[in-house]
């Protein structure tokens, strides 16, 4: 909780291990660290902290709110070191393969016989078992093993990424959700338990109403381009002076998008009557109504189609979208302290809870590889000597 936050955040009190990297078992802690769990992080000793790592952006977005204990899990001595933190952890969060959790006795097994109330939560690329289960999954391969490729870009130009690590994101946020479960389901219980999630599962997941076309209907869903897969017309559209997004599909909108731009040959054409029609003559409809508004700028569009009742937007670049009066409106982004980088500006939550307002800043930036070594060593028990001792052997750093 921040200075500045009169009212203490839902997870207050909660203790969290982070042992987990690259983004999406990151994704999952920054929830709980945004809302104010205790989150130590582990990071190999010997890692810099330059601008290409935890002092750059993207990390500096990933790990706000954490303190950092710098250990090696490959000695004896880094090993009783985890094992302490295991004691005190409500959650240990990994993302480790199968042989490794083994190796290093990250096992829920193993780690419930140290604290039988800890909650173990793991994410992998492909799933804890099965025959991809020690494969390493990247958000991109996954993108495509799980279809989502197929159905990105626009038809006949093959297969696309979307601009963002869709399945890490998407994988992080579920298990943060899962995490929130454990923890009521111990409430009632008092026992941990071990909670798992995939790159594959999230984004097979995330399909959603195109992947039940497949399990339900039969159907391979294919690429579109910008224009809905089912729904007709909602796509984007030229302006004089960009792009538009529109969205008129259903009796009511799709009247009132052909009044508002003075299309009635368009209300009265057979082959654009209903849904069924427009869907199946969808090219010719969007060519028709491109015309149409190709002749008036972005502010005109989106000013009289959404007094009309029609969903309009404009496409913005990121800049223009942070910009945007309701992107500002809404503070999408806190500062966060750094020594040495000054006060940054990373995104909050999207989560807004009446009792518990977002605080005014976040309580930290990332911190620095090993920043919180000796402060977090102090809290497991060890004394000024019993750390000179561990930095000396290379146990920590």
């Amino acid at each position: 909780m921040t200075a500045t936050n009169t009212f203490p955040l839902p997870l207050s009190g909660c203790r969290v291990l982070d042992l987990s990297i690259a983004r999406a078992g990151p994704t999952a802690v920054r929830l709980l660290a945004d809302w104010g769990a205790d989150v130590v992080r582990i990071d190999p000793p010997g890692r810099p902290p330059t601008l290409g790592h935890r002092r750059g952006s993207d990390e500096q977005n990933l790990h706000r709110n954490k303190r950092s204990l710098s250990v090696d899990l490959k000695t004896p001595a880094g090993k009783e070191v985890l094992m302490r933190l295991v004691k005190r952890s409500d959650v240990v969060v990994e993302n480790f393969r199968a042989s490794v959790k083994e190796r290093l006795g990250l096992t829920y097994e193993a780690l419930s016989a140290v604290n039988p109330r800890v909650i173990l939560a793991s994410i992998s690329g492909f799933g804890q078992s099965g025959p991809y289960a020690n494969r390493q999954g990247l958000d991109q391969i996954v993108q495509g093993m799980s279809g989502l490729s197929s159905v990105t870009g626009e038809p006949g130009r093959g297969p696309w990424r979307t601009g963002i690590a869709i399945s890490d994101t998407t994988s992080g946020m579920f298990l943060g959700q899962g995490i929130l479960l454990a923890l009521l389901h111990r409430e009632r219980t008092g026992r941990g338990q071990w909670v798992h999630t995939s790159l594959l599962e999230a984004m097979l997941n995330k399909l959603d109403f195109q992947g039940v076309r497949y399990t339900m209907d039969g159907a391979v869903p294919q690429q579109e381009g910008n224009s809905h897969p089912t729904l007709v017309p909602m796509g984007t559209f030229d302006a004089k002076d960009g792009k538009v997004n529109i969205c008129g599909p259903g009796a009511a909108m799709w009247g009132k998008l052909c009044e508002t731009l003075e299309a009635p040959h368009l209300a009265t054409n057979p082959s654009y009557k209903d849904q069924a029609t427009r869907l199946a003559h969808r090219r010719a409809l969007e060519a028709e109504i491109n015309e149409l508004t190709r002749h008036h700028t972005v502010a005109e569009l989106v000013e009289r189609l959404n007094e009309a009742g029609v969903p309009c937007g404009p496409v913005y670049d990121i800049g223009q979208a942070f910009e945007d009066e309701q992107a500002r409106h809404l503070r999408m982004t806190r500062p966060a302290p750094h020594a040495a980088l000054g006060d940054l500006q990373l995104l909050r939550s999207p989560i807004n809870l009446s009792a518990c307002p977002h605080p005014e800043h976040f309580e930290r930036a990332a911190p620095d590889a090993g920043e919180h070594t000796d402060s977090v060593l102090e809290e497991l028990g060890y004394d000024a000597d019993a750390v000179r001792r561990l930095r000396s052997e290379g146990a920590v750093a």
